[in-house]
Parts: C-alpha cells; sequence; structure tokens
C-alpha cells in the first residue's frame, strides 16, 4: 500500500513538493496524487485535504458513480484551487470541465485526438526508454514508474533514486516520478521530478 493520508510527516512532503515545483514547467503541478479504490482513501477525502496547486488524479475504472462523483471533484478543484485529472476517460473530463486526463501509454492514440481539448495530458511511462525520444507537443509530462519498492500489485522493480534521478536528466520532457513516493522518500527525487503516489496527501 502506498501512504495514506495520515502517514509521514507533513512538513517533509510539502518542502519535497516545493522543491519539484522549482524545476517544474510553469503549470504542472508539483504532486500528482492518484486515486485507488482499494490503496487509498476516498476521492472526496483526499479532495479535502489537498493543497492548492497540486493535481489530483481521479481514476475511476467503470465505478457506477463515477460521474457523480466526477462532478463533485470538479466543483472541489474550482473551489479549492487544485488540478483535476480524469484517469483515461476523456469524456468525464470533458463533461466536468476537468484540467486533463491521465493517458495509459496503450492509449496512445486516443490520446492524440483528444488531448487538445485539455490544458493537462499526463501520461504513464514504466520503461525509462519511453522518456528518451521525442515527446508529443501535447504531452505535459509522463509518470514514470517504479522508484521506490512498492506493494502496488503492479510495481515492478524499483529503479531507485540514483538511477531514476539519472533518468530524469536524460528525458525529454517533465517527468513524475511514482511508485514509493511518501513523505521520507520524495526528497530523494524531488530535485529532479515532479511527485506521484497513491493517496499521498498531508493533513
Amino acid at each position: 500500500m502506498e501512504i495514506s493520508l495520515k502517514a509521514g510527516p507533513p512538513g517533509k512532503l510539502k518542502s519535497a513538493a516545493r522543491r519539484a515545483a522549482g524545476h517544474l514547467p510553469t503549470g504542472l503541478p508539483p504532486v500528482l496524487v492518484f486515486t485507488d479504490p482499494e490503496r487509498s482513501a476516498h476521492p472526496l477525502d483526499l479532495a479535502s485535504v489537498i493543497p492548492p496547486g497540486w493535481g489530483l488524479v481521479y481514476r475511476h475504472f467503470g465505478a457506477a458513480e463515477a460521474g457523480a462523483l466526477a462532478e463533485i471533484l470538479a466543483k472541489l478543484a474550482k473551489k479549492r484551487r487544485f488540478r483535476l485529472l480524469i484517469g483515461a476517460d476523456p469524456a468525464l473530463a470533458r463533461a466536468v470541465g476537468a484540467d486533463g486526463v491521465h493517458w495509459p501509454e496503450r492509449l496512445m492514440a486516443k490520446a492524440r485526438q483528444a488531448a487538445p481539448y485539455f490544458t493537462l495530458n499526463t501520461m504513464s511511462a514504466h520503461v525509462p526508454s519511453a522518456l528518451y525520444t521525442p515527446q508529443p507537443a501535447w504531452l505535459s509530462a509522463r509518470v514514470l514508474s517504479t522508484i521506490f519498492p512498492s506493494a502496488s500489485p503492479s510495481a515492478g522493480s524499483a529503479l531507485g533514486a540514483v538511477r531514476a534521478r539519472m533518468i530524469a536528466g536524460n528525458a525529454a520532457c517533465p517527468v513524475y516520478g511514482l511508485g514509493g513516493v511518501n513523505a521520507d522518500t520524495a526528497g530523494r527525487i524531488a530535485g529532479s521530478f515532479g511527485l506521484a503516489g497513491v493517496g499521498v496527501c498531508p493533513l
């Protein structure tokens, strides 16, 4: 499991977020908080504490309540001034006025068609080589995993901080680090990466 709302000293994570923001292009959130029905707090709980300027990636995995919940999240995003992305669902993102979409790599063709409707498009990257080739102009950033050891069922072998920083330094676009990123580990990559995690959010 990734860290929850209450795990880890909030000050450490916020400090790492400030470092991450310093090397990302203007407009990109320093932290992407991914929702997960099994491994994170409820999306509304995350939305109630996420700091302004951070990003919330709502992944609904086909849940029946996805539309209604996304509408509430979109209203909270405007009120609390965080960025809202919808995972792999551009139709829902457009319907609720979300800032953008987080795309799996397998949806590259679909992303190319839908991306112009959004100001923020991120895409997963599961191998470092995906970051070395020129990236589409519409792609805001890639999310590289797995950085640190993680209990996620989909987590691969951890790259480790040193190798990950070298990869980010040679990447053709901004990169977020995902996998085992928490208050204790975020500072080890914050100088090279945006930060991403499942339920990573200080109180």
